[in-house]
């Protein structure tokens, strides 16, 4: 295959602000004044700051009794274990509402508790509180409804348990209305005028929170007992995969979480994650917010995706030996299961968008429906769409009823829910944020919506270059990528949102040896980079093609990740790839 003589930037670098006191910092903290730097993009720039971000603490965690409704609701859990009325933890079918039901039951379960848990189907019940469900549970004799990660929108479902006797806890971390249920306690970290010092807690991080003070409350002092602590130590490992899966900030509080949550992970005694990690062949590693994010959490959301969330919630509260192994087992095939549709789902969606037109310049969002596109998916689809053209992606699975579902994904500076609040005279129903959004729509306006959505985004996109951007730290050299200096930007992790992984720019690099196709599928793409002297491996994963393009191709500019990467009892600098580009 013939290649280009010249390939720009698929995506826009956008290079930080050199910060004038990066030597300073880096002399105080002790570091590389290129970490340095990481860490002044990120908003650290102060010495004592710097510290306690590369060496957190589990003293960084805030105390329970700042969390709105923390100690009232502690309070009633702990009247109801005494009084042994029956308690129902309701919890959200993703990964953050089944890991704070599992640490909620887990101590409850230790004290006594009699405690059940409902999780609802995401097709056939939708998301939080649904009134069927409450009056089930009422009728079951439910005499204390404790809500996980959802409930803050739910006033309607909670006004009948109150009426019917049943207290309500409601804990929650997303947008509140402005009209609050009125439940017994609403334990949130965002309340407005509250002052929570980390308003971006997970829905597990919340349930911690809870489950520390009910600990408190149980042992009737404020420095709970060794059993106690060491349980609320385990359950970092809980919360630090809710933390991570919900994509909130990964600084402050969450970050500590997600620091010593991961640390625990291998040696967790928990049954349900030792068969979560056996089943994913992480047992006993170090583990990071990749795994996480990758490899478990799709696993533990693909049930409730393909099907029903409770197998995922009866492995991480009850499930042990053989009953863990078969539902990690389940969960396994699940997710390949998932992993397969969303492929074949991707696959036609891309070849629409094609037939369509609809990677135009000109054309600013994508719309698409499907007859055969399985619901749980299609909110996975829409975020391929987005990081392939670039752009808004809203995809509406349909079948023969009188009621489709879509689910939106969105870029940078196009809010979602606006956009669909915008388009609403379409719609039976929206929700969502700045990000994403869910919606349901007769089939029959699907068609007018999708004009009227793409209308709205030409407008607020206008001119836009419709290329994903790239958020690079800073230039640097293969030479200044010493051993010690990649090892002490491995500090900055996790990565996620609100902590990206460091992303620098190399330029005028030699291409050392021609890049070769890798993997079982040749997607991947490996070549050797030089600037004059030392030499680095780089890999792009998803770049199989530049084993093709770069023929005859001598020297680039790459935008990469620089990572310590272990194989076979060895561990080397590498560069992964994010773009690259040539003249």
């Amino acid at each position: 295959m013939a290649s280009p003589a010249w390939r720009p930037m698929q995506y826009r670098w956008t290079m930080a602000e050199p910060f004038a006191g990066a030597a300073d910092l880096a002399r105080r903290v002790n570091t590389a004044p290129l970490v340095a730097q990481m860490l002044a993009n990120r908003g650290i720039r102060d010495p004592e700051a710097a510290k306690a971000f590369l060496n957190p603490k589990l003293a960084d965690l805030h105390d329970p009794q700042l969390l709105t409704g923390a100690v009232p609701a502690a309070q009633r859990i702990a009247r109801a274990v005494a009084d042994k009325q029956k308690i129902v933890l309701y919890g959200d079918y993703d990964v953050d509402g089944i890991t704070g039901v599992a640490i909620l039951h887990a101590i409850l379960g230790m004290v006594g508790g009699l405690t059940e848990f409902y999780v609802p189907h995401r097709l056939d019940e939708g998301y939080g509180l649904n009134l069927q469900a409450v009056r089930k549970l009422i009728a079951d004799g439910m005499k204390l409804l404790v809500t996980v990660d959802c409930g803050i929108g739910a006033a309607e479902c909670v006004a009948e348990a109150a009426a019917a006797g049943v207290d309500v806890i409601v804990t929650d971390h997303h947008t509140p209305p402005a009209e609050l249920p009125a439940a017994l306690a609403i334990v949130h970290p965002g309340l407005p005028g509250q002052g929570y010092p980390n308003p971006d807690l997970s829905g597990s991080g919340a349930a911690l929170k809870l489950a520390w003070e009910v600990a408190r409350q149980i042992c009737g002092r404020r420095r709970v007992d060794e059993e106690m602590r060491t349980f609320l130590l385990d359950a970092t490992c809980l919360a630090a995969l809710g933390t991570i899966a919900d994509v909130v900030p990964l600084v402050g509080e969450n970050r500590c979480l997600a620091v010593f949550g991961l640390r625990g992970l291998p040696a967790s005694t928990h049954p349900g994650l030792r068969a979560l990690l056996d089943s994913t062949n992480l047992a006993g590693g170090k583990l990071d917010a990749y795994d996480v994010g990758f490899k478990l959490a799709p696993r533990i959301n693909a049930c409730g995706r393909m099907g029903h969330a409770r197998l995922a919630v009866e492995l991480l509260t009850g499930a042990s030996g053989k009953r863990a192994a078969e539902i990690a087992d389940y969960l396994a095939k699940q997710n390949a299961e998932r992993q397969a549709v969303e492929r074949a789902i991707t696959a036609e969606a891309v070849e629409m968008v094609a037939s369509r037109g609809m990677d135009r310049d000109d054309v600013r969002a994508i719309v698409l429906a499907g007859g055969n596109w399985h619901g749980g998916v299609i909110g996975i689809v829409a975020a391929r769409l987005v990081a392939r053209f670039g752009r808004p992606a809203v995809l509406i699975a349909t079948d023969d009823g009188d009621v489709a579902h879509g689910s939106g994904r969105s870029i940078e500076g196009f809010h979602m829910r606006n956009a669909l609040a915008a388009c609403s005279e379409h719609l039976l129903s929206f929700g969502g944020h700045a990000m994403a959004g869910g919606l349901k729509i007769r089939p029959d306006r699907i068609d007018a919506f999708a004009a009227a959505l793409t209308a709205f985004a030409a407008e607020a996109l206008a001119g836009r270059d419709m290329r994903g951007r790239i958020a690079l730290d800073a230039e640097t050299t293969i030479a200044a990528l010493s051993y010690p200096v990649v090892e002490h930007v491995s500090r900055l992790a996790p990565f996620g949102q609100g902590n990206p992984a460091p992303v620098v720019a190399l330029r005028r690099c030699r291409v050392v040896t021609p890049p070769r196709r890798m993997g079982r599928t040749g997607q991947t793409a490996s070549l050797v980079l030089g600037q004059g002297g030392p030499t680095l491996r780089a890999v792009g994963f998803g770049m199989g093609d530049l084993a093709d393009m770069l023929v005859g191709i001598n020297v680039v500019d790459v935008a990469a990740e620089p990572v310590l990467n272990t194989y076979r009892g060895r561990t080397n600098i590498e560069l992964i790839l994010r773009d690259v580009a040539w003249r």
